[in-house]
């Protein structure tokens, strides 16, 4: 399988699923939470309180892991392994563009100063599971 085909299956996965395990690390443990995934191109976004857990842990140490992609149709279901660093980004216009009102019933608006946007940018990406192929990485 070609990068371009890889991409392109890397991206309709990301698109087409928008919830995913995210882990970060804490007393060099991981912790793993399910979260809702936005992307522009390979990057990606989720939304998350700064009253929350991973705030700090990211705080000391950006390193994350996601698994995102899998339809629970059967073992051979494709997914993603990404490996990245995240980022607090709080830009206001990134908040407002990513509201969606499913998040009222954690925050009050995109203008509350507790909503805030982890920013992910991978480094490196594995398709697993792809029509029984072994696991396929995205050269980034």
């Amino acid at each position: 399988m070609s990068q371009n085909q890889i991409k392109e299956k890397v991206l309709n996965i990301i698109r087409d699923h928008k919830i995913g395990v995210l882990s970060s690390v804490e007393n060099n443990k991981p912790h793993s939470r399910y979260m809702t995934f936005f992307n522009d191109d390979l990057t990606l976004y989720t939304p998350t309180s700064g009253k929350t857990e991973k705030i700090d842990e990211i705080e000391k140490n950006p390193n994350v892991h996601i698994l995102i992609g899998y339809d629970n149709e059967g073992l051979g279901d494709s997914y993603l392994e990404i490996s990245g660093t995240s980022k607090i980004n709080d830009s206001q216009e990134l908040k407002d563009k990513l509201w969606n009102e499913s998040f009222e019933r954690w925050f009050e608006g995109p203008k509350d100063p507790n909503y805030l946007i982890l920013q992910i940018k991978p480094e490196s990406i594995r398709l697993m599971n792809n029509n029984g192929e072994p696991p396929q990485e995205l050269s980034l």
